[in-house]
């Protein structure tokens, strides 16, 4: 584990971004980016050129730049060189896409998946003209289907070129009860299950990637959301019940299961794949503006009544400052030290998911009170007990072969 002190006194850019604590800054290494992007658009509001992005994808390909100090406007938190994205809710990108367009300056070839062909074209367009030199190649993905993610794997694994970081961000709507072509909670399979099959099924890509100077890396963009609920639910991860779900929860469950598959993929691999977890923040996506989403989010307090963000008890990061955390865990090279490592702000944030001594029969996951604020606390056997049962409902072993 990292020092607290992990990435202060650095220099402050982040590919332009910054942390919202101005305490904390961190330094973006120039040695490891080369890579590859994959994005997974969510939603691109009809006549509105914004666009929304759930997972990435990143392969080696050439060196980024050491971060130079610019004479024209000082670097801060809520401003970024790279984007002026509102935090108001009617204009705003995703956290995906944010992260896709930062890093595709420096990508020799950039491949933006979604099920939506029309966002797709959308999402190409905006990368290429903020980055005219990007190039962009589409792959249609539906992480809600198992059938639609094999299909998009096939077409993965088919590549040239080997995947050297996996950033799955993605996040479905906090709605009503929805079942799956799978029979799968919607929440659960779209946010966890997904990309569980998804990162299991080109696993042969991201090992290839591997070398004695650079170990691939998965990361899982998760919520402190996580920290309000005791882990997934295993009994209703294969049988979902529609008289006990509730909305938040599966978010949350969701989002525990991320923490939970990156810890379990850095332990499992052996150090051949590392495996990371984040929250980016409080910040005002899309996913907040979704039909079926606002009563659940209004119903945390997340967002006030007339539907904007509760600036009292939520402290709100713009889009480029939630996207920073993201970069930082697939390609800072000081986490080669940290794997499994779960991130807030730009720094390694393990006192919040520290190991917890297993109980073989009731202490799966634990939460606790400290300080007024629930941490949970990862058990390995938790974890591998998720790791086993998602193979189980996936229909996939993963091999680190």
């Amino acid at each position: 584990m990292l020092p607290r002190s992990f990435g202060r006194d650095c220099d402050p850019r982040v590919r332009g971004y910054r942390s919202s604590n101005p305490a904390i800054s961190t330094k973006l290494d120039a040695a490891i980016i080369n890579t590859v992007l994959t994005t997974k658009l969510d939603s691109v509001p009809e006549r509105i050129p914004t666009l929304a992005v759930n997972s990435v994808v990143v392969q080696r390909t050439h060196d980024v730049p050491n971060p130079r100090p610019s004479q024209k406007k000082p670097f801060c938190a809520g401003t970024s060189h790279l984007a002026k994205p509102k935090t108001s809710l009617s204009s705003i990108n995703g956290i995906g896409f944010e992260t896709a367009q930062a890093i595709a300056k420096y990508a020799n070839l950039v491949v933006i998946t979604g099920h939506n062909e029309e966002r797709l074209k959308l999402a190409e367009a905006a990368i290429k003209k903020e980055v005219p030199h990007a190039n962009i190649r589409a792959l249609l993905l539906d992480l809600s289907s198992f059938a639609a993610v094999r299909t998009s794997a096939a077409q993965v694994n088919a590549y040239e070129e080997p995947i050297h970081v996996l950033i799955n961000n993605a996040a479905a709507p906090l709605g009503p009860f929805k079942l799956t072509v799978d029979g799968l909670e919607n929440q659960m399979a779209t946010d966890h299950l997904g990309p569980f099959l998804l990162t299991a099924l080109i696993a042969p890509k991201i090992l290839a990637a591997r070398t004695e100077q650079f170990t691939p890396r998965v990361v899982f963009v998760s919520s402190l959301a996580h920290t309000l609920c005791k882990g997934p639910d295993f009994g209703t991860l294969r049988k979902p019940d529609p008289k006990t779900h509730q909305a938040f929860s599966a978010y949350a469950q969701s989002k525990s299961a991320n923490v939970l598959t990156a810890a379990e993929l850095s332990r499992r691999s052996n150090g051949k794949i590392n495996g990371y977890s984040l929250h980016p923040g409080e910040i005002p996506t899309k996913l907040l503006l979704k039909e079926e989403s606002l009563e659940t989010i209004k119903s945390q307090g997340i967002l006030g009544p007339d539907g904007q963000p509760n600036t009292q008890d939520f402290h709100w990061k713009t889009i480029p400052e939630g996207a920073a955390t993201t970069v930082v865990a697939a390609f800072d090279p000081r986490l080669a030290a940290s794997p499994g490592a779960y991130l807030d702000n730009s720094v390694v944030a393990n006192e919040k998911i520290e190991e917890h001594p297993a109980d073989p029969v009731s202490a799966l996951m634990a939460v606790v009170s400290l300080e007024n604020k629930s941490l949970m606390r990862v058990c390995e056997a938790n974890a591998a007990k998720l790791w086993d049962l998602s193979e189980e409902i996936v229909g996939v072993k993963f091999t680190f072969e």
